[in-house]
């Protein structure tokens, strides 16, 4: 340590004086802290007004209005059996309460799910800043929590219903647990290793890629621990082995034969290449374009908190998943309904957010000493600090971007899924044709209503171009030979890039626009989709 002309040591809030000292009790007890993160992540719900990628509605929602009431669409994947219904699950449970409740209506079916799961990343965010002060203390677990708050991806990204989200919860919740994240004079409680084990086999029950971030936990458990026959034979064995029996069980009621899921995931996504069908990237992506922009204008500080903590176990675990999704080929930055798909690194996020944390704990602690020497020099400075400066850097840089992402960029999707929905209610609507690449929109799970709809299809096929691809290559003449073998729909749902073309073909089969949705100022991966418009019938 740096010392002071009279002696004392100037402190820093690093690792090395958090295990100079005992742990401290935090000043903020753990119920304040949920609750403070619950209100706002429920606020942060509300405000999500946006599309992001097909998968938070049709590999969650869809499935699970399916479990639920009988009707919706189940896409490619779970036909190939490469999807658990363990995530699915969870919403279907919730969708048959409110069901009990006669709250199934169109307000509640479209806002209730993203509600639930605000209280699951409330949960994270709980989980982080205790995560944080057993770390590195209340100084940097509170600049942690601000980070994680603040961060503009967490906000647009951790409230949507992704599996990619709860497998975010159960890391930060599981980190915690681990001895081995730990530092050595700051143990986990006895037994605490085998909870975060469960949550460790949960989250990749629910997502098999998440074994990337356990592969590097548990070996570094296995390098340090000194039981570890007991660790592999009284404890991994055991507990993975229930929660995969758990998961088939779970799967062979709902596939109606046996299916092991992370065996076909890999087959397909690994072992196949099959992932790549959705879109390759360099291999430097996540370090210089994806997970750089997930992070934002917090990276100085993270790069500036790992280089001043020197904790090389969290952020080697940071460096290992990008690394290792950087070998994978499939990154998804995809489709038109996708403009920043970086979701699958969500989990190592937070993480980094509790070094942008340490950072800022790092200027207050510097701050609080400059401020001492001037007062005790009668010097009078009304600039602001550095903290001050940072802190306004932030939030000026990332809530601008937050609101756009949650509220303006990609609604059009949405809202016309919102108002369809309103007018099936009212019987207005009879059947509903999308022209527009597949899964753009949300369905049954927004629609609540067992209507015929048709959308195209794009399930991976070896060479062929799909519905959906020979559409985007010439709209006419897919148009007119699908309206030759369709069942007149009473509603066509179509972007305005697509619509410049088929104008004469809807009038032709006397269809009139009714309603139309802003979508987006800027293209994404395709032509320009600024709206999104709803024609009718001419007697609907």
């Amino acid at each position: 340590m740096r010392q002071r002309k009279n002696g004392s040591s100037i402190k820093h809030p690093n690792l090395s004086d958090a295990e100079a000292k005992p742990q401290k009790k935090s000043p903020y007890s753990s119920k304040d802290v949920f609750l403070t993160c619950l209100g706002f992540r429920m606020l942060n719900a509300l405000l999500i007004q946006t599309y992001f990628n097909p998968d938070e509605h049709w590999q969650a929602l869809e499935v699970a209005h399916r479990i639920a009431f009988g009707y919706g669409h189940l896409t490619w994947e779970w036909e190939e059996g490469i999807r658990s219904y363990l995530h699915p699950m969870m919403f279907a449970l919730f969708y048959k309460l409110l069901a009990l409740l006669r709250l199934d209506i169109p307000f509640v079916m479209i806002k209730a799910p993203r509600l639930l799961q605000s209280i699951f990343s409330a949960v994270g965010d709980l989980y982080l800043y205790k995560l944080s002060f057993v770390l590195f203390g209340d100084g940097v677990a509170k600049w942690a929590l601000f980070s994680q708050l603040a961060n503009w991806f967490m906000f647009f990204c951790f409230n949507r219903t992704f599996s990619n989200s709860l497998e975010t919860t159960l890391t930060l919740v599981g980190l915690y647990y681990w001895p081995s994240v730990r530092s050595s004079l700051n143990k986990a409680p006895s037994g605490s290793r085998k909870w975060g084990l469960a949550l460790a086999a949960l989250a990749c029950a629910i997502r098999p890629t998440s074994a990337v971030t356990w592969v590097y936990v548990g070996l570094l458990e296995l390098y340090l621990t000194h039981d570890r026959l007991r660790f592999i034979f009284m404890e991994l064995i055991p507990i993975g082995s229930v929660v995969l029996g758990i998961t088939c069980l779970l799967d062979r009621l709902m596939y109606d034969s046996w299916v092991l899921v992370p065996h076909n995931f890999l087959k397909f996504n690994f072992l196949s290449s099959g992932g790549d069908y959705y879109g390759t990237h360099k291999w430097h992506w996540y370090f210089t374009q994806g997970f750089t922009v997930m992070v934002f204008t917090f990276l100085p500080f993270c790069v500036a908190g790992i280089i001043k903590s020197k904790y090389w176990k969290l952020s080697g675990l940071i460096l290992w998943v990008l690394g290792l999704y950087s070998i994978l080929g499939h990154k998804e930055f995809r489709n038109s309904a996708s403009s920043v798909n970086c979701r699958f690194v969500l989990p190592v996020l937070p993480i980094s957010l509790i070094f942008a944390g340490y950072s800022l704990a790092a200027l207050e602690e510097r701050g609080s000493r400059n401020g001492e020497k001037k007062r005790s020099l009668c010097i009078c400075n009304k600039r602001p600090s550095r903290k001050q400066l940072a802190i306004f850097f932030l939030l000026a840089s990332n809530i601008p971007m937050a609101l756009y992402m949650s509220l303006i960029h990609q609604r059009g999707t949405e809202d016309a899924m919102n108002y369809l929905s309103k007018e099936a209610a009212k019987g207005k609507v009879k059947s509903i044709i999308f022209l527009m690449p597949c899964h753009a929109t949300p369905y049954y799970s927004t629609l609540h209503n067992n209507l015929p709809m048709r959308f195209l299809d794009c399930a991976p096929s070896k060479g062929m171009p799909t519905e959906s691809d020979r559409f985007m290559m010439d709209p006419v003449s897919f148009a007119v030979d699908f309206a030759k073998n369709w069942s007149h729909p009473s509603h066509i749902v179509l972007f305005d890039s697509e619509e410049r073309h088929l104008k004469d073909f809807l009038v032709s089969h006397s269809f009139r626009e009714v309603r139309r949705f802003f979508h987006a100022h800027f293209k994404v991966d395709r032509d320009l989709q600024a709206s999104v418009v709803v024609y009718a019938m001419t007697d609907t």
